[in-house]
C-alpha cells in the first residue's frame, strides 16, 4: 500500500513515499480505499512542523479524505462493502462540546492522515457523503466545509436576513460564502487578488474590496453598515479590523491563524460592543451529518482549484503554500 509520510524531520523536502503493510480490519472498524486527500493549511503546518513540533514521526498527513469501504469488520452493521464515505477529522467525537480529548484523536496528526491508499478507521469515523459529489469533492467536506458549517450555523447560528464576511478565497472562506448565500444571508469578501474578487462575485458576493489597498477595511466596511457574522481566519494579524467590521452583538469566528497567531490587539471594543469571539474546532459528526443532509438537498458543489495525482503530492502542499489557489486543493489517490 502506497503512502506519503513526513520522515526523518518535518519539512516538504522530507515527505516521501513508502509501501506500508495493509491494517488489520478489527471488530467494529472499516477499511476505506480512498480515492482522494484534499489539503489544508493545518496540513501544511504539521508537514512543516509548526503545528505541533513534538508530532511523532513517520506521519501521514491530511486529515480529509473520501473513498469506497472495502471491508467491513466483525459486528459492523451500518456499513456495507460499497459505501462511499469521508472520514471524520475528529475520530469519537460524536455530538456534544469539544472537549480536550478530541485533540488526540484527529487524523493527520497526532493520527495517520488520507494520504495513502488505504485506511482502517472505527465505524463512527467516517460518515456517507452526497450521492451528487464525486469523491474529489467529498474529499474536501471534512475540515474546510465542517468548520464553516459549525462557525455559521451549529454556533453562529445564522439568519436570513444577516450579513457574513469572509475573508481571503481558500476552503473555509469560500464554503461560508456557498453556506450563507445558500441560507439566504448576504456575504462580503475580501481579497487583494481582483480575478479572486470577481469569481467570488460570480459566487454569490454581493461586496468585495482589496485588504492590501485599503489596510483599513474594517473601518471601510463598518461605514456601510457592518456585518453581522465575520468568518476570521487570518488570526490575530486581522483580528482588529474584523473587530471594526461587526456590529454591536454581532459574532466573530476565529477559525485560522493566516495572518499570524500572536499579536496585540485591544479588546475593549469585545466588551463595550458585546461582541462574541467565538473559537470553532471544525465539528462533531452530528454536525456533518446534518451539513451533507444540506449539500444534498441543494446540490451544492465545493469549489475545487486544482487536482494533483498522488505522485505530486510535494506539488500540491507547495501550490497551497503559494496562496494562489481559489477554493481547496486536491490530491487524487485512486478512481473517484
Amino acid at each position: 500500500m502506497r503512502a506519503w509520510v513526513v520522515d526523518g524531520g518535518f519539512g516538504l523536502d522530507k515527505l516521501k513515499t513508502v509501501e506500508r503493510e495493509a491494517v488489520a480490519c478489527g471488530p467494529g472498524q472499516v477499511r476505506v480505499r480512498l480515492g482522494a486527500a484534499s489539503l489544508n493549511y493545518r496540513d501544511l503546518l504539521m508537514v512543516r512542523g509548526h503545528y505541533n513540533p513534538r508530532q511523532p514521526l513517520p506521519l501521514v498527513p491530511c486529515s480529509d479524505g473520501a473513498g469506497t469501504i472495502t471491508e467491513v469488520g466483525e459486528g459492523v452493521e451500518t456499513w456495507s462493502v460499497g459505501d462511499r464515505v469521508a472520514t471524520c477529522f475528529t475520530q469519537g467525537w460524536l455530538s456534544g462540546p469539544h472537549r480536550a480529548a478530541n485533540l488526540s484523536q484527529t487524523l493527520g496528526g497526532p493520527l495517520d492522515g488520507a494520504l495513502q491508499e488505504e485506511l482502517v478507521l472505527d465505524q463512527d469515523g467516517v460518515i456517507s457523503v452526497p450521492a451528487h459529489l464525486s469523491l474529489a469533492e467529498a474529499a474536501t467536506l471534512p475540515c474546510a466545509a465542517l468548520t464553516a458549517w459549525s462557525a455559521l450555523v451549529t454556533l453562529g447560528r445564522l439568519q436570513p436576513d444577516q450579513r457574513v464576511l469572509v475573508l481571503g478565497t481558500g476552503g473555509v472562506s469560500l464554503f461560508a460564502l456557498q453556506f450563507a448565500r445558500a441560507m439566504g444571508a448576504e456575504v462580503w469578501l475580501t481579497s487583494s487578488s481582483a480575478e479572486k474578487r470577481a469569481r467570488a462575485e460570480e459566487m454569490g458576493a454581493s461586496f468585495t474590496l482589496d485588504y492590501r489597498q485599503d489596510p483599513a477595511w474594517g473601518r471601510t466596511i463598518r461605514k456601510r453598515g457592518g456585518v453581522d457574522h465575520v468568518v476570521e481566519v487570518g488570526g490575530a494579524g486581522t483580528l482588529s479590523q474584523s473587530l471594526k467590521a461587526v456590529r454591536e452583538s454581532g459574532t466573530i469566528s476565529l477559525i485560522g491563524v493566516l495572518a499570524g497567531g500572536r499579536d496585540q490587539v485591544d479588546l475593549t471594543p469585545v466588551l463595550m460592543r458585546q461582541i462574541c469571539v467565538q473559537g470553532v474546532f471544525t465539528g462533531h459528526r452530528a454536525g456533518f451529518r446534518a451539513m451533507n443532509k444540506i449539500i444534498g438537498h441543494t446540490g451544492l458543489r465545493p469549489m475545487i482549484d486544482q487536482v494533483f495525482p498522488l505522485e505530486a503530492a510535494p506539488a500540491a502542499f507547495e501550490h497551497l503554500a503559494s496562496g494562489a489557489h481559489f477554493g481547496k486543493v486536491v490530491v487524487q489517490i485512486g478512481p473517484g
